[in-house]
Formats: C-alpha cells, sequence, structure tokens
C-alpha cells in the first residue's frame, strides 16, 4: 500500500514515497515558485494573483507526477496520495480557500490533484497534519490531549485531543498567531494590531532587531545568538518575543487545558535558550493551576510531509472500491479523518527521512 505525500509551502514543496511498511523510501524537495533564466523582453502578459496561483498549481501537479512516477519505477504503484497546505482550509471540501504566500483563493486542490494523478486524494492543513505526526510519531505520543505549536515565520496552533485534531465550525481552529497580545500595538498582515505573530515569530524577531539596531541582514537565529553572547538589543527583542508568547500560550493553556504543548518550528531549534525561559514565565501566568509540560517537538521540517502520509494511508486503508474522481477524491462513503482513523506505522528513519 505505497503512498504519496505532498507538503505545499510558501517557498519550498515537500514530498515523499511511503511504502506499504511504512518506510519512508523516497524523499524529494522542489521550489514552489522555480526560477528561470531570464528571457528577452516580450510583450506583456497578464500578472497578478491569478497568474501566481496557476503557476504554483501547476508545480504541485508536476511535483505530484514525479512522486507517482518514482514509486512506480520502484515497483509499488502508490494506491493514495496525501496533501497538506498553509492558510486557511476547508478540508471537508478539500479547498485551500485562501494561502496568502500561494496566491491561492479557493483552489480545489484535492480533486485537481485526484483528476491529475487518476488516485484517491487525502487532503489537510499543514500545521494540524504536523500535530497528527507529532501525535502518532513525535513528541505528543503518549498523550490524549497536547498542543502542538510550530513558530516559524508565523505562528499557528494544532490542538490534538482523543486522537484527532480539532478543526473547529468554519475549519480555521488554531490561528494562535492572531490572537491579540498587545493591544494596539504593530499592524499585523491580518489587519489586526498587537497579534501575537507581530511580536514572537521568528520574522518579527529580526525586524524589530533591525529596527532596533538599523541591522537588515539578520535572521531569528543570529538574534538568537547575539541574545546568547550578551547583545542587549537581541536580549531585549528576545525576551519580548518569550514574555508575548508565554502570553498567548497561557490563553491556550486557559481555554483548552492541554497536557503537553509541543513547541516545533525554525524558533525551537534555540533549544533550552527559548524552552526554559518560556516554561518560566507560563508557570507565572497559570497561577491557579500546575503548568502542562513544555516540550520540543521531535519531526522537525519533516512533520507536515509525514502528516500527509498518515492521511493517505489512512484513506487508502478506509476502503477504495467506491473512490472516484468525480467524488472529488474521496470514497463516496465519507471522508477522510483529520487525525486518528487507522493506525499508522510511517518509519521516521534516524538519518534521512522527510526533510
Amino acid at each position: 500500500m505505497t503512498v504519496i505525500a505532498l507538503d505545499i509551502g510558501g517557498t519550498e514543496l515537500k514530498g515523499a514515497v511511503v511504502a506499504q511498511d511504512g518506510t519512508v523510501v523516497r524523499t524529494e524537495r522542489r521550489p514552489t515558485r522555480p526560477t528561470r533564466p531570464a528571457r528577452p523582453a516580450q510583450p506583456a502578459r497578464p500578472t497578478g494573483p491569478a497568474r501566481g496561483a496557476g503557476a504554483v498549481i501547476d508545480t504541485v501537479l508536476g511535483f505530484a507526477t514525479e512522486l507517482a512516477d518514482l514509486a512506480r519505477h520502484a515497483g509499488t504503484p502508490p494506491r493514495a496520495a496525501g496533501v497538506v497546505a498553509p492558510g486557511l482550509v476547508d478540508e471537508t471540501a478539500g479547498t485551500v480557500v485562501r494561502a496568502v504566500n500561494l496566491d491561492w483563493h479557493d483552489v480545489p486542490i484535492r480533486h485537481r490533484l485526484a483528476e491529475h494523478l487518476g488516485l484517491p486524494v487525502a487532503f489537510g492543513h499543514d500545521v494540524r497534519a504536523g500535530g497528527l505526526a507529532e501525535a502518532r510519531l513525535g513528541a505528543g505520543r503518549g498523550s490524549d490531549s497536547f498542543v502542538f505549536v510550530p513558530v516559524g515565520t508565523g505562528i499557528a496552533a494544532a490542538l490534538v485531543t482523543g486522537g484527532r485534531a480539532v478543526t473547529g465550525a468554519r475549519g480555521i481552529a488554531g490561528e494562535l498567531g492572531h490572537l491579540v497580545v498587545r493591544p494596539g500595538g504593530e499592524r499585523c498582515a491580518c489587519g489586526g494590531r498587537g497579534c501575537l505573530e507581530t511580536v514572537a515569530s521568528a520574522a518579527a524577531i529580526a525586524r524589530r532587531h533591525a529596527r532596533l539596531t538599523g541591522s537588515t541582514t539578520l535572521d531569528a537565529e543570529d538574534v538568537h545568538r547575539r541574545a546568547v553572547a550578551g547583545e542587549a538589543a537581541a536580549g531585549q527583542v528576545w525576551a519580548e518575543a518569550v514574555e508575548a508568547l508565554a502570553d498567548g500560550l497561557a490563553a491556550t493553556v486557559a481555554l483548552l487545558d492541554p497536557e503537553r504543548i509541543v513547541i516545533g518550528g525554525g524558533l525551537a531549534r534555540a533549544g533550552e535558550d527559548l524552552l526554559a525561559p518560556l516554561a518560566a514565565a507560563l508557570a507565572e501566568r497559570l497561577a491557579f493551576r500546575a503548568p502542562p509540560r513544555l516540550v520540543a517537538a521531535e519531526l522537525g521540517r519533516r512533520a507536515g510531509c509525514l502528516g500527509a502520509a498518515l492521511l493517505a494511508q489512512d484513506l487508502a486503508a478506509s476502503g477504495l472500491a467506491s473512490w472516484s474522481v468525480s467524488a472529488g477524491g474521496m470514497p463516496s462513503s465519507g471522508g477522510v479523518p483529520s487525525s486518528g482513523g487507522v493506525p499508522s506505522s510511517v518509519g521516521v528513519p534516524s538519518s534521512g527521512g522527510v526533510p
């Protein structure tokens, strides 16, 4: 029961071929928007979101074909595909409602892939899929209720409880980055002010440090290193990010009562320089109760792609006799569980695996 998995990112596509026994046998990466050699000037052509969206869709479809061909050449044709995407998604309809970094609006990506590949396709949100992967394969194992919080260019969350990722009434649960933690603060890309992302995301850390120092070439990892080395401006920015993140997590804990919080994304690479002060700040804000365990994610950048593979395995095991492309890439008898479903044994090689 070989499956293929795709994780669609704003800058990079990650893909994998996963064998019947759950072993990740091949991984690939492609830029979401491949660079092309410069060409002679031509008459003006349409530009803007519509053209950008179409180019990205074409790239995704082509990448999916490559993965399916790799599986077939290995003698194990894929039985299903799993794809996850960022932004606001409708998992039931298989549609990306809005993904700003992809220029996508109401893109029926599940149906497009199913039609293109001739395979059943499972679809999910990238962060919820990452939470599913951490639940079955990573730092969430053994926990009945935890929150997966990847902190990178943006901030999001996935609540995994009872083996399932909570989607919410409109399928947009987990937008932790847009929780207002500094009322009247910096303008956020969402249109609000003082959102958590404007203070604690990797992009915000780099931006706020640049504002203080005038140095515009550093990223959040550089700021972290400078903070550890004792630079005052970097230390201030880092501390403010930790405090804001603690505010957001305190609200999450008060509302959801998770057993564990799993911190992922690029910022998690700071290790105890992030986790130790964050745990202390969170404990200060939760005087009425003991704080949940705060741990680093185990799967890193592989989480979304592994989650897509798990969704595909669940779909392949759910009974494909009733599947048809006309059904939108889904079995006519029902949808793909956002988590839970058939237990999977997708292997995570100690060296390699999904990038």
